[in-house]
C-alpha cells in the first residue's frame, strides 16, 4: 500500500518508492512506497519488529537499500544514476547528503566530553564548513528555543535523559536540515520525562518543519501527524489522516495493532 501521495507535479520532501531491504534472508522491508510533502508530519506506527526504525535509517543511508530508491528533496540518496545502472556515492558525498537529513536517535548519541553548545555546533561546522561564530549564535538560539539556554556550559552527563533528546533535537536542527527523522524519540525516557520531549517536537510541527516520526505514543500520533503509516511485517498495511487511520482503521491488523496498544 502507498501512503497519501500529492498529485502529479508537486514536490515532495521525502520519496520512497519499491524500497526492499534484507538482513541474510528476512526481508524486513518488502517494497516501501512512500511520499512525504514540504511542511507534512509523517508518524510510523507498528509493532516491534515490523521494519519502523530499519525504514526511517535507509531515508539518509544509514541501511543501504537493496532495491527501490530514497529521494529527498529530489535529490536521489546514496546514489548517483547512470543510465540505467546505480552507483553508490562516496562516503564523502553520503555525509554531505546526511548533512541536509537530521536525525534524532532514541539513545540521544551526545559527545559526552563535548559541552552543550559544542554537541549543537560541531556538524555544521565540521561538516558544512560554516563559520564558527554564525553557528555558535544559531546553536544559542536553538538551544532558547528548545528551553535549554542556561544549559549551554553543561555536559552531557549533567543533563537529564529529556534535556539530553532536547539537546539532541536542537543539534538535528543546526543542520538547517530539509527534513528531520525521529526514531522513537521517547522510548529511552523515563514517563515523567516523556512530555517535556513531545512539546519540543509539537512545536516544531507546528511551526511547519517537515517530519517523519517512527513512535509507540498513539495519542501523539493524532495529535500532531498529517498522515499516520502502519507498518507491519515490512509493508504498509494502512496510511492516511489520524481520523481515518486511527478512528476508523479498514485493515484488521491495524484494528489489532491499536487494541494492543490503547
Amino acid at each position: 500500500m502507498t501512503a497519501t501521495r500529492a498529485p502529479d507535479g508537486d514536490g515532495y520532501a521525502e520519496e520512497l518508492c519499491g524500497v526492499r531491504k534484507h538482513f541474510g534472508a528476512h526481508e524486513v522491508l518488502c517494497g516501501i512506497d512512500l511520499t512525504v510533502r514540504p511542511g507534512e508530519v509523517t508518524v510510523i506506527l507498528g509493532p516491534s519488529g515490523s521494519g519502523k526504525s530499519t525504514l526511517l535509517r535507509t531515508i539518509n543511508h544509514l541501511e543501504k537499500v537493496d532495491a527501490g530508491t530514497v529521494r529527498v528533496g529530489g535529490e536521489l540518496v546514496g546514489y548517483r544514476r547512470k543510465g540505467t545502472v546505480l552507483h553508490e556515492l562516496s562516503e564523502r558525498e553520503i555525509l554531505r547528503q546526511r548533512a541536509r537529513i537530521g536525525f534524532v536517535f532514541q539513545d540521544f548519541r551526545l559527545w559526552a566530553h563535548l559541552t552543550v553548545l559544542e554537541n549543537v555546533a560541531l556538524a555544521p561546522i565540521s561538516a558544512q564548513r560554516r563559520p564558527r561564530a554564525e553557528v555558535e549564535t544559531e546553536a544559542t538560539r536553538l538551544l532558547e528555543r528548545v528551553g535549554l539556554a542556561e544549559k549551554a556550559g553543561e555536559y552531557p552527563r549533567r543533563l537529564s535523559g529529556g534535556q539530553q533528546q532536547r539537546v539532541a533535537i536542537a543539534r538535528a536542527l543546526a543542520l538547517r536540515p530539509r527534513v528531520v527523522l525521529f526514531d522513537e524519540p521517547t522510548s529511552a525516557l523515563d514517563p515523567e520525562l516523556v512530555g517535556e520531549v513531545l512539546d519540543v517536537i509539537r512545536g516544531l510541527a507546528g511551526e511547519g518543519s517537515t517530519l517523519v516520526i517512527v513512535t509507540h505514543e498513539v495519542g501523539f500520533a493524532w495529535e500532531v501527524a498529517d498522515t499516520v503509516v502502519l507498518l507491519d511485517s515490512g509493508r504498509i498495511i494502512e496510511a492516511g489522516p489520524p481520523a481515518d487511520v486511527l478512528d476508523r482503521p479498514s485493515h484488521p491488523r491495524t484494528k489489532a495493532f491499536l487494541a494492543h496498544v490503547l
